[in-house]
């Protein structure tokens, strides 16, 4: 049952890693490159409402991972199709693309919460502990976002037919519409996969009013002062969650103008990879830090963590020994991500009352990768927009820096600000 689930979660991810981080080259060929922030910012928008949605589908009317299934083949097709317009055009009828991607990652964003749902309750079905059972399985979802990345990286299709390489090509899937394909493809597969799933029987659940199933029971939190900085400062942190998904890959693809042989340039996604590679290896120092400094500091060590992300991404080059500073922008984005969205959810459970756990949990996601995430995408495209611009043959080049800069003084600002307003009770 542990190796079903965890080739579930596998899937999951991998679904997503095929184009999270390198759909920016591809919309900066396919002449939307000025909209890249927006197609980010839409996976924040349908996090506010299609998740609780879709929670309550999945507790009423149609079991969990039936559910997710049903999610995964609808957005699934929906990938394909971006990919036959690619196909058929070099540049695809842009209201249309939009349109269609929208509804994909509306149906693919509940899958993340549907796919908890469905491990938690077969786990416990079978007599297993989720505390100690689902953390190994779980880990296999990051493992399977890597190595979609690597694969869309090195995997070429050109007149010559299909390859592996980690040279120069303009044919790699992550510059072309390919990689929608092989997140399609992977999402309908996940789809027949949950019909082999164990069923999640529904149960009876007592009654409540509209406000406690949509969780708007937990906006009564900003009433303390403790929990309102809180959400408040998650909001702003949450600004910086998508930037570097969104402009990445375009930033080290543009070297390739200068630096055409870059090993660098020429292997963004896999370069970027190392991200969640360190994600993964950074949820282990999580309890260690919470226990000996609390959650002030640790959430202090994440927002330094991000003015280094992009302070690195800012002073980096991509040549020998530039690029080792790319290399630590990396891998200080695992303190960054793990220390912020996952020391901030046990502090959420730790000081919210039973009743209103959950609601504070969808509040808490609500404010980062939904209002945080959103607003602070959009306004990274329009910095990005006003010091770069796309050439003719498909790069973003511009004064790189002074946006890379930008976003670290803010992350700067935050960071102090949050020093001298949080001050969490002592327990």
């Amino acid at each position: 049952m542990k190796l079903r689930l965890t080739i579930m979660n596998f899937l999951e991810f991998a679904v997503w890693g095929a184009y999270l981080t390198c759909m920016g080259n591809y919309l900066g060929r396919a002449g939307m490159g000025a909209e890249i922030s927006w197609f980010y910012a839409i996976q924040g928008i349908v996090s506010i409402f299609m998740p609780t949605l879709m929670g309550i589908v999945g507790d009423r009317y149609i079991q969990p991972q039936r559910l997710l299934g049903i999610c995964h083949l609808i957005a699934g097709a929906l990938m394909v199709t971006l990919f036959y317009l690619g196909m058929s055009e070099a540049m695809p009828d842009k209201p249309l693309f939009i349109a269609i991607y929208t509804l994909s990652v509306a149906f693919y964003m509940p899958t993340l919460a549907l796919s908890n749902t469905a491990a938690f309750t077969i786990l416990k079905d079978n007599g297993m502990d989720t505390v100690r059972d689902f953390p190994p399985i779980r880990v296999f979802g990051t493992v399977g976002f890597i190595l979609t990345m690597w694969f869309v990286n090195c995997a070429v299709y050109d007149e010559n037919g299909f390859s592996m390489s980690l040279n120069a090509s303009d044919y790699k899937f992550q510059y072309t519409h390919f990689q929608f394909l092989v997140s399609g493809i992977l999402g309908i597969l996940l789809f027949l996969y949950c019909l082999t799933l164990p069923q999640c029987r529904l149960e009876k659940k007592e009654s409540k009013s509209w406000s406690e199933t949509l969780g708007l029971n937990a906006f009564r939190l900003f009433g303390n002062r403790q929990m309102a900085m809180f959400f408040i400062f998650s909001a702003l942190l949450g600004m910086s969650l998508q930037v570097t998904n969104s402009f990445a890959t375009p930033f080290l693809t543009s070297f390739k103008v200068d630096y055409p042989d870059s090993f660098c340039a020429n292997n963004a996604t896999m370069l970027v990879s190392i991200s969640q590679v360190a994600e993964a290896l950074c949820i282990l120092l999580i309890p260690f830090f919470l226990k000996k400094f609390g959650i002030k500091v640790v959430m202090m060590i994440a927002m330094f963590a991000w003015v280094l992300r992009f302070g690195f991404f800012g002073i980096g080059s991509p040549d020998f020994p530039g690029v080792l500073i790319f290399v630590l922008s990396c891998l200080v984005y695992g303190v960054a991500f793990d220390f912020f969205n996952v020391s901030g959810g046990l502090f959420v459970d730790k000081q919210c009352n039973n009743s209103v756990k959950a609601s504070a949990q969808g509040l808490f996601m609500m404010m980062t990768n939904g209002i945080g995430s959103t607003v602070g995408t959009l306004i990274a495209g329009e910095i990005v927009n006003s010091h770069c611009s796309w050439t003719s043959d498909g790069f973003l080049v511009g004064d790189w820096t002074t946006c890379w800069l930008i976003f670290a003084g803010f992350s700067l600002v935050v960071l102090i600000f949050f020093t001298l307003l949080f001050q969490p009770e002592r327990r």
